[in-house]
């Protein structure tokens, strides 16, 4: 884990970010850059140490934001369909944040394989590709994920800041996920929708998995920048970790074809294991633990 650094985290309170937040502050110095809607998410930064800022990376203003990082780990991420918000905050922001620091040692740019265009459940390669993925879902996220990268790839270039952009695929962990968010529903007594074309699969990471790896991934920072897909070294379908979660649980897993529901999208993670490694949680023992920790009450007796 990085010691002895001034490190900046935006999307400090984030479920990917808030515990690779958790972790780096009793070793680092931690600044944190959120809109901070909510003022608990901030009490909690601060009560660890963490110094804030509030700022929208829509708005242009950074100043009186220090320059002077060691590490930028840039997690911000919004969706809020308003196509010129989401370009503004996603691409602008993170370009603009890389050149008020660029005096960083490395530049952590967390992407999604939301990028990738659809490919009929193969892996998608970092090279492969990219398409307006998401769309079904959430209109604007692919194509602001897709604007952010390339506005990273400029700035690293244009101000020489080793950079990394990582490609997330699914998180999950203690501060939930998409298996939660599938876990709720099974609770709700609501269907749970998956595309036509099965197995639905991704490469779900746990939180333990994204702290453990983020010294190596910044280790491969570069100029121009490296781009690498980054998820859970197994592919994992929506109907077996259903499955699983019902089997922990007692509670069905209504699984219902839809039209609006996102197809597979696992990634290739040959770069990954090469550079920086394999993942280390099983997906089985994670789910499990996510539910022992958000959800403990659903836990049957013998899971």
């Amino acid at each position: 884990m990085l010691r002895g650094e001034k490190i900046l985290v935006t999307g400090p309170t984030s479920q990917v970010g808030w515990p690779l937040v958790r972790a780096l502050a009793s070793e680092n110095e931690v600044h944190g850059v959120a809109r901070f809607a909510d003022p608990a998410g901030r009490e909690r930064l601060e009560a660890l140490g963490v110094r804030t800022w509030q700022r929208d990376l829509a708005e242009p203003d950074l100043r009186d934001l220090p320059r002077d990082f060691d590490r930028v780990l840039n997690f911000a991420v919004v969706r809020s369909g308003d196509f010129d918000y989401d370009l503004a905050a996603n691409a602008e922001g993170a370009a603009r944040l890389l050149a008020h620091c660029a005096g960083a040692k490395t530049f952590l740019h967390c992407s999604s394989a939301a990028v990738y265009q659809h490919q009929d459940g193969r892996p998608a390669r970092e090279g492969d590709p990219l398409g307006d993925n998401h769309r079904v879902m959430m209109p604007t996220y692919s194509l602001a994920k897709i604007a952010a990268e390339t506005t990273v790839r400029f700035a690293a270039r244009q101000w020489n800041v080793p950079t990394v952009i990582a490609r997330l695929s699914v998180p999950y962990g203690d501060e939930g996920g998409w298996p939660w968010y599938h876990l709720m529903m099974m609770k709700a007594g609501h269907p749970i929708p998956i595309h036509a074309d099965g197995p639905n699969l991704f490469n779900p990471i746990h939180e333990d998995d994204t702290l453990e790896m983020l010294p190596r991934l910044l280790a491969i920072a570069d100029v121009p920048a490296a781009v690498i897909n980054w998820g859970g070294s197994e592919a994992v379908s929506i109907e077996a970790w259903c499955e699983h979660l019902a089997a922990l649980t007692g509670l069905e897993a209504r699984l219902e074809v839809s039209s609006r529901a996102l197809g597979a999208l696992p990634v290739d993670v040959t770069r990954m294991h090469e550079r920086i490694g394999r993942t280390r949680v099983p997906w089985r023992d994670g789910i499990r633990r996510m539910v022992a920790s958000r959800n403990p009450e659903l836990l049957r007796g013998d899971a």
